[in-house]
């Protein structure tokens, strides 16, 4: 007897929405507190209901998005406390990852994240938000890399990931004009092999914001 050996597409479904929607929120697309149905995800990535509910279900366990009690899912409204919490696990997670990439970070890491923070500023210019959320995340990630430290920059990405629609809400109340200062500092600390210089450089870039926020 002949069996079927076509791959099931549910889980590629499912897997593509997941990701659409993860990189939504992190990127600070969807504001704090906009709900969401099932429906909606559907019928926007062109899927059944089955597929956007996994996607949800994954999200609600990262904390990218909350379930009420009455079943409403939306985008996480975070309370004082949790922001300073969440700035301080970025503290302590990113600043091991930078000082982890450190002995790795070659002039051409250099030159690419120097890139990366023009296009930071292009976007501060442009005045788009999610693309300085968006390039802003890539220049820290850049770094990152380097860490060769996987499961540590997993756990950097799930506190991104449940802040993203803060930092939108950050990013409007700011009304930056110039690209942040701390990103300079990081890499005339990588320049210099200045272990010190870059640990405090990249503890105060991601929690300066966060708790300015929180106030």
């Amino acid at each position: 007897m002949l069996m079927n050996t076509r791959p099931d597409p549910a889980p590629a479904a499912h897997d593509r929405v997941y990701r659409g929607l993860r990189t939504r929120i992190m990127h600070g697309e969807i504001p704090p507190g906009q709900a969401l149905t099932l429906r909606g995800i559907g019928t926007e990535f062109g899927v059944s209901m089955t597929p956007a509910r996994e996607a949800v279900r994954r999200l609600v366990a990262e904390g990218a998005l909350t379930l009420s009690s009455s079943g409403r899912v939306s985008t996480p409204e975070l309370s004082n406390d949790r922001i300073e919490e969440l700035a301080a696990l970025r503290s302590l997670i990113e600043v091991e990852l930078a000082s982890r990439a450190l002995p790795r970070a070659h002039m051409a890491l250099i030159e690419r994240m120097t890139a990366i923070n023009a296009a930071v500023s292009e976007m501060i210019v442009k005045q788009d938000a999610v693309g300085y959320i968006r390039t802003n995340l890539e220049f820290h990630r850049a770094l990152y890399l380097r860490a060769q430290a996987p499961a540590m920059l997993a756990m950097a990405e799930t506190v991104w990931l449940q802040l993203g629609p803060t930092m939108r809400a950050l990013y409007g109340r700011l009304r930056q004009k110039e690209p942040p200062h701390n990103h300079r500092l990081i890499l005339s600390a990588l320049k210099a092999g200045d272990e010190p210089g870059l640990r405090l450089a990249v503890r105060s870039d991601v929690t300066q914001g966060l708790r300015m926020l929180a106030r």
